[in-house]
């Protein structure tokens, strides 16, 4: 029994190295689609080895059906890979791990898709694309395939954040039928377990500079009789929320600088009336100065935070950093912002100490102008979370003083 186990398997690794494409579908619970998907693989595969001599298999992403799912998809020439991992994502994951083939061609078991269509997809990966997806608007959507929030909202939104965040140059960010190389997939180090598994595939690609392309692909109504796993309102916060995460520049950078220039607009046009270098009622009293001390720091803050997050995304292999940071080199390091934090807190003392002076010999009498004080605070501050901010900064980047040191630069 053993011995016969043993030959099975010596077959099956034997016939993977045949295997130039993997048509991969997630499946939890899809007997009544299955037949129809997998019947269209079968003929997607045979164009693809009409037209570029490659020769292919269909993958079935179990996610533990209870339906009988397995069976049919052997049945009919499948091979059912087991995913325990629930989620979208963990299971084309999981899928695509367990592909043999080289190239990967992703798409729903639902019946909404073609998977003839992906047969470009395979061309264009062979004319060297790392990722292609399809498009949905350039191709065609069936009636009553998309909800019209979907389609006329949240689609549109969240692929147009994604292009103005990352750059890809896609219509359809969220298309299921997709083909990715194996060394693409393997590089991008994908940890989406739910639907917000499609965003990650297309920023990883595009922060790490790899080839994306475009393909209409056509969307019909689903063969399903139940509801869709997607919830929309669920599924768009996350794929937002993922957007978020992996850009830190707008989430923190962009903000940040608003915060800082503006804040600092303010100061500087009070301290100029305050040492007389302006005439006349100064529009921006000790009010205004205080609240721009605190969006001073608060846009700091984010500075330090959007640094953290390129690095941390820098470190685990998923972007690329920037020349504008990989310029500055040795001279970014945990002892260059522990010198500057402590040069900002020694300015702070300064200044609260020459005021304190002026204030004791002056019969202690409330000061009529504080901004002194506010603009040793903000020194204070913004010196403390330079120094914090180094340190976090060296343990993002694997406890190391040179943050950047053999870091890739874009």
């Amino acid at each position: 029994m053993f011995l016969e186990t043993t030959h099975v398997l010596t077959e099956l690794r034997t016939g993977a190295h045949t295997i130039d494409v993997s048509i991969v579908m997630p499946c939890l619970d899809e007997a009544i689609s299955l037949p129809h998907c997998i019947a269209n693989a079968h003929r997607a595969l045979e164009m693809i080895e009409e037209q570029f001599g490659l020769f292919g298999e269909i993958v079935i992403a179990d996610n533990g059906s209870t339906d009988g799912s397995q069976d049919i998809a052997t049945d009919l020439g499948a091979r059912v890979v087991p995913v325990a991992r629930r989620g979208y994502g963990a299971a084309l994951i999981g899928g695509g791990e367990g592909g043999y083939g080289r190239y990967l061609l992703m798409g729903d078991a639902d019946g909404s898709y073609d998977f003839t269509d992906g047969v470009a997809m395979i061309g264009e990966l062979l004319a060297g694309a790392d990722l292609c997806m399809g498009s949905r608007f350039r191709g065609g959507i069936a009636r009553g395939a998309m909800p019209w929030k979907n389609r006329y909202i949240g689609n549109p939104v969240l692929t147009g954040m994604l292009n103005l965040f990352f750059r890809p140059g896609i219509s359809d960010a969220h298309c299921g039928l997709r083909a990715i190389t194996k060394d693409c997939f393997a590089a991008l180090g994908l940890s989406g377990t739910g639907m917000e598994f499609a965003s990650e595939m297309v920023i990883k690609a595009s922060l790490r500079h790899f080839r994306i392309t475009e393909v209409p692909a056509t969307l019909s109504v689903d063969l399903r009789d139940r509801a869709p796993h997607l919830r929309p309102w669920r599924d768009g916060w996350r794929h937002l929320r993922y957007l978020l995460m992996l850009s830190p520049t707008w989430v923190f950078g962009v903000p940040g600088l608003m915060a800082m220039g503006t804040a600092a607009l303010i100061l500087l046009v009070a301290i100029g009336f305050w040492i007389g270098l302006f005439q006349g009622e100064t529009p921006f009293g000790i009010s205004w100065a205080i609240a721009s001390a605190f969006l001073f720091t608060t846009g700091h803050l984010a500075l330090l935070m959007a640094i953290v997050g390129h690095l941390h995304g820098v470190t685990l292999g998923y972007r690329r950093l920037r020349p504008v940071i990989g310029r500055l080199g040795g001279r970014l390091s945990l002892e260059t912002m522990l010198c500057i934090g402590t040069i900002q807190i020694m300015i702070s003392l300064a200044i609260f100490g020459v005021t304190a002076w002026y204030w004791s010999h002056h019969g202690f009498v409330a000061l009529s102008n504080p901004l002194p004080l506010v603009l040793a605070g903000l020194s204070g501050a913004t010196g403390a979370q330079t120094i914090f901010g180094g340190f976090l900064l060296a343990i993002v980047v694997g406890h190391d003083a040179r943050f950047i040191a053999a870091k890739g630069v874009a």
